[in-house]
Order: structure tokens, then C-alpha cells, then sequence
């Protein structure tokens, strides 16, 4: 069972105020447990696997009794705390750089068979039209893991190692897994939408920006400072809308929305009613991307 702070012990020196320890109130912290969420100062907290627990959750967690199920550590959007906090990471950078090689053994024709765009021919003319508005849903999928520049690949790979991890270990792995997948797709969609339907389009971009958009919700969350997130999302719009025009600017547009929005979701959703807010907006989104998809396909065909 997830505790709920004490009335008389809810973090704030005073409404609208910096949270401050519940257990030392003249203490500004930006520290919260991972299991009750409550604000936690350095002398109060407790290393754990992922983050830091206020003592009376290490007390709850290791007493005679204690249902083993209540006492699992939670991370501060719910989910389930990991022994590998990156696991997932790990996951999505092998399967990144699996396709990269691929792709370069293969060439071409692998690259046709797995880009993003509406309405083209691909390869031979011969073949026919393809493309997403001709039944092909799985490009916005693959689109997001394809890569043909080693300088593309790598600036998509270090974002998501360097913005994943933290973000893995604060949301749990199905929470994190869902907001890159729904970030990425909401790209694809708005490239789909916006782009000319023959121009091609590939990356982790849409996905990397959802995860950009959800390091500064839980840096706000967390009440740690914004300058270096806002310093680094302001470098990557300069080079999202540079004038050579280079780069697909909807997808970091869609996923950085999509991100943004579900990972308000994730860490600002109140504890009774934590899962019918999280997936509801996952939900949502997933809607939109489909209504997006399917607006811009009957306009194509």
C-alpha cells in the first residue's frame, strides 16, 4: 500500500512555498522519497536501488510482517523500482545500432523497406506506390530505429543514453518504454501530416525529444534547476529550425508535445487515481496519432 504524507507533515514551509523535510521543516530540499514521495533532506535520506527513501519506508520495508508486495520500493511516477535502472536504455540503443548495421551491410533496399513516407515510389518504379498511406503503418515504427549517418546515429544515441537513464529510473521501465514509443509515433505522425508525402524521413529524433520534453517536467517536478535542461532544449530548436532545412522539424515538434504532456502525466498524477491518468493520456495521444495517420491518408489517397 502507497503511504500518503501526514497532514501536518505535507513538505511546504507554507502554500506555494519550496518543499521543506517532513521531518526537519526548516530544511529546503528538493529530495523526495521514491516509495511516499515525501521531501526528504540529506541527513533523512536513505540510499536505495534507484534514488533515496525517507526512514519510516526503510523501516516499513524491512519489518517483521510487512507484506512483501507494500514493501516494494516505487519510483516517484509509480512503477516498479529495477536493479538495473537502465535496462531499458540499453535495450532501445542496441536495437538502434543493430538496424544502423544492418543497414549498412545491406544498403539501399533495406533502408526503402523501413523509411517514413506517405505516398512515394520506392526503389523501382516497377514496384508500384508505397508507402503509409498505401496500408505501410509499420514505417512510423521503423522509421524511429533507422539511421543512416554515423553523426545522425551518434547525436540521437548519447541523447538517449545521457536523458533515458535518469528518465528510466524515475518512471519505472513500462512507463519509460510507453513514452519513447508514443514520443516517436507522435513524430512520425506529424512528419506524415506536414511533410511532403515522397519526402523521406528517418531517425529517433521525435522519440529523443519526448525524452528531452520529459527531463524538464521532472526537473520542474523535482524543483531542480532548469537553466542547463532550457540551455539544452534551445540548442536543439536552433538546429531543429536552421535554415538549410536539413532536419525534419515535425518530428521534434511531435515528439517533443507528446512527450511533454505524457510525462506531466506521469509525475504529477495523483496517487489514487495514478494508472487511469497515466495510460489515459497515453491513451489519448495514441488517439490523436491515429486520427492523424488515418486524416492524412484518406487526404492522400
Amino acid at each position: 500500500m502507497e503511504q500518503q504524507p501526514p497532514n501536518d507533515q505535507d513538505g511546504s514551509a507554507a502554500a506555494g512555498g519550496p518543499p521543506t523535510c517532513y521531518r526537519h521543516p526548516d530544511r529546503e530540499t528538493g529530495i523526495r522519497c521514491v516509495r511516499c514521495e515525501r521531501p526528504i533532506c540529506t541527513d533523512c535520506m536513505i540510499e536505495a536501488s534507484v534514488g533515496f527513501q525517507c526512514p519510516e519506508c526503510v523501516r516499513e520495508g524491512t519489518g517483521a510482517g510487512h507484506h512483501p508486495a507494500a514493501s516494494r520500493p516505487r519510483t516517484l511516477a509509480g512503477g516498479s523500482v529495477a536493479a538495473d535502472p537502465r535496462l531499458i536504455t540499453k535495450i532501445l540503443l542496441v536495437i538502434n545500432i543493430g538496424v544502423f548495421i544492418a543497414v549498412s551491410v545491406a544498403g539501399r533496399p533495406l533502408v526503402d523497406d523501413l523509411l517514413l513516407f506517405g505516398r512515394a515510389y520506392s526503389g523501382d518504379p516497377a514496384a508500384g506506390v508505397e508507402g503509409v498511406a498505401e496500408g505501410q503503418w509499420y514505417r512510423l515504427l521503423t522509421s524511429m530505429f533507422l539511421h543512416q549517418e554515423v553523426w545522425h546515429i551518434a547525436f540521437n544515441m548519447l541523447g538517449l543514453w545521457w536523458l533515458g537513464g535518469p528518465l528510466e529510473a524515475a518512471l519505472g521501465r513500462a512507463r519509460y518504454l510507453t513514452l519513447y514509443l508514443l514520443s516517436g509515433l507522435a513524430g512520425s505522425a506529424l512528419t506524415y501530416w506536414m511533410s511532403d508525402p515522397a519526402q523521406g524521413s528517418l531517425g529517433a529524433s521525435g522519440a529523443v525529444f519526448g525524452l528531452l520534453g520529459a527531463t524538464a517536467v521532472l526537473m520542474r517536478r523535482m524543483n531542480y534547476d532548469m537553466r542547463p535542461v532550457i540551455a539544452l532544449l534551445v540548442v536543439n530548436l536552433i538546429f531543429t529550425f536552421n535554415p538549410w532545412g536539413a532536419i525534419a522539424w515535425q518530428a521534434h515538434v511531435g515528439g517533443l508535445v507528446a512527450g511533454t504532456l505524457i510525462a506531466i502525466a506521469m509525475v504529477h498524477a495523483p496517487r489514487e487515481r495514478r494508472n487511469l491518468v497515466q495510460y489515459g493520456t497515453c491513451a489519448l495521444v495514441l488517439i490523436v496519432v491515429v486520427g492523424i495517420v488515418l486524416a492524412r491518408t484518406a487526404a492522400l489517397t
